[in-house]
């Protein structure tokens, strides 16, 4: 059964940090490259950041030098580190396969960056 479980947002002032962490399905995440997706009010989807089972990762130019993308692969658990904080950053932030993404999405979690 897929399931993705996000965690870790909330209100932040710019330049402040976060650490969002996403719990996955042991059947998924053994088996593939995992990813953080962000959307903000009114836009489309983006893809933030992804990690292979190997631990190579990607970022998007937008969050390049500031967040890091990082897994536990014992503990089927992903975490974004995010670091200076901007206002653009604010979207629901979810995890799930690198695309295309499965159609099963978690809750996601908030992140509103704000002064």
């Amino acid at each position: 059964q897929v399931q993705f479980v996000e965690s870790g947002g909330g209100l932040v002032q710019p330049g402040g940090s976060l650490r969002l962490s996403c719990a996955a399905s042991g059947s998924i995440f053994s088996r593939f490259t995992m990813a953080w997706y962000r959307q903000a009010p009114g836009k489309e989807r983006e893809l933030a950041a992804s990690i292979t089972r190997g631990s190579t990762t990607y970022y998007a130019d937008s969050v390049k030098g500031r967040f890091t993308i990082s897994r536990d692969n014992a503990q089927n658990t992903m975490f974004l580190q995010m670091n200076s904080l901007k206002p653009e950053d604010t979207a629901v932030y979810r995890c799930n396969v690198l695309g295309p993404p499965f159609r099963t999405w978690g809750q996601g979690t908030q992140v509103t960056v704000s002064s």
